[in-house]
């Protein structure tokens, strides 16, 4: 295990998780219409947050979260851009939430409140609702898509090392590039932008209906901060979930969101891109990630970078997410596997069932100016059904 390292050795290896995650920390605002400098800036803020609150202990780099992908882009149709934010601090509270029943009842009934059965469908949900952008984006241009979707399949598979942790950053490039040579982008945005430019911060405002809207939506990222530090745990050989406790990772990445979401960013999770790096290089000095996390607010101080970023053609962003949500939906199905759920039972598969069908098919319930619908209704159902339907519940 690597933690003997000089300063300046760690410098380069913190830019090196910086670029590991930075492909999927932009792309979701990109898709959702905020600014990509904001997302690179609360990243690095988020990340120094959860360090702070873990004692520094933890190696863990928080990045820009997909599953909320498609309840940002319907909040924001419903309620505006900053009522969209007041519901991502929603998040962070329940994750603070989590964090207290953990603290006061143990893992054991987060995971009885939340099992296998009702995490598997919802992850499968944040995927599957996301079908129809993707090919309505890649369709814009499917030459580029195409390019930009076979290059990070290319690297998923055959990429080595670190090239092999960024098929996504790989694919949006490659996919430039073949635009740039195509002519079709217009640097004109990235001449007339400043080198030192604040990001595009934008202001919640407090919104009762956004914020039901969106709190649910935490459930299947609460579950998956879970795995990933048990992850964590593994390739560096420490208990994080006693020292310095679940409890408190998860109340950092509860702060974290919040943080993000007063500064006009996505919510911010633990990121399994930089766990396979620190997989990867066994480098597990939580030091070098906290450089990870200033460069990353560096980054978002160059207003040129974030007017790149803005130039990147639909297309290319339509052929990634053909793959991610799709991804998105495999995991939500291994999940099921991976844990065992007999689909066969019929109290599984009326949990499942009801998830999927209210989520894809748009269910909304209304009272008076309230909305509760989508991803987020699904995900409340799932849970209130998993307290009421008897456990011992098989077919005959």
């Amino acid at each position: 295990m690597k933690s003997n390292l000089n300063i300046a050795q760690k410098t380069i290896v913190g830019a090196q998780f910086l670029f590991v995650a930075f492909g999927a920390t932009v792309l979701v605002p990109l898709l959702v219409g905020l600014d990509p400098s904001v997302a690179l800036l609360t990243a690095g803020v988020g990340t120094l947050i959860f360090h702070a609150v873990t004692k520094g202990k933890v190696p863990v780099f928080l990045g820009s979260s997909f599953a909320f992908i498609a309840p940002i882009i319907k909040a924001t149709e419903l309620y505006g851009l900053p009522g969209a934010l007041s519901g991502l601090i929603a998040v962070g509270l329940v994750y603070g939430l989590m964090s207290l029943l953990v603290r006061l009842r143990g893992l054991g009934f987060v995971v009885r409140l939340f099992p296998p059965v009702v995490v598997g469908p919802v992850i499968m949900l944040i995927g599957l609702s996301l079908a129809a952008t993707g090919v309505n984006m890649a369709k814009s241009n499917w030459l580029l898509a195409i390019t930009a979707l076979l290059t990070t399949v290319v690297v998923s598979l055959f990429g080595k090392g670190l090239l092999k942790l960024i098929p996504i950053f790989s694919g949006i490039l490659v996919g430039y590039l073949v635009s740039v040579a195509m002519g079709l982008i217009d640097f004109q945005p990235v001449l007339d932008a400043s080198w030192f430019a604040l990001p595009a911060f934008v202001r919640p405002e407090f919104c009762w209906e956004a914020i039901i809207f969106m709190a649910p939506v935490a459930i299947a990222p609460v579950i998956e901060h879970i795995g990933d530090i048990y992850a964590i745990n593994e390739v560096a050989e420490k208990d994080f979930v006693k020292d310095p406790g679940l409890h408190r990772t998860m109340l950092g990445d509860g702060l974290a969101c919040i943080a993000s979401s007063l500064l006009g960013g996505p919510p911010v999770t633990t990121y399994s891109e930089v766990t396979g790096a620190i997989s990867l290089t066994k480098i597990t000095d939580p030091s070098v990630i906290r450089i990870a996390a200033v460069f990353g607010i560096l980054f978002s101080m160059l207003g040129k970078v974030s007017a790149l970023l803005k130039t990147i053609p639909e297309a290319v962003l339509g052929g990634i997410m053909l793959l991610l949500f799709g991804t998105i939906a495999s995991v939500g199905i291994n999940t099921l596997i991976k844990n065992k759920v007999d689909m066969g039972n019929t109290r599984n598969l009326v949990i499942s069932s009801l998830i999927l069908t209210l989520g894809i098919g748009g269910a909304e319930f209304t009272s008076g100016s309230i909305t509760l619908g989508g991803i987020g209704l699904a995900a409340l159902v799932g849970v209130v059904l998993n307290l009421l339907i008897p456990r011992n519940q098989i077919d005959k």
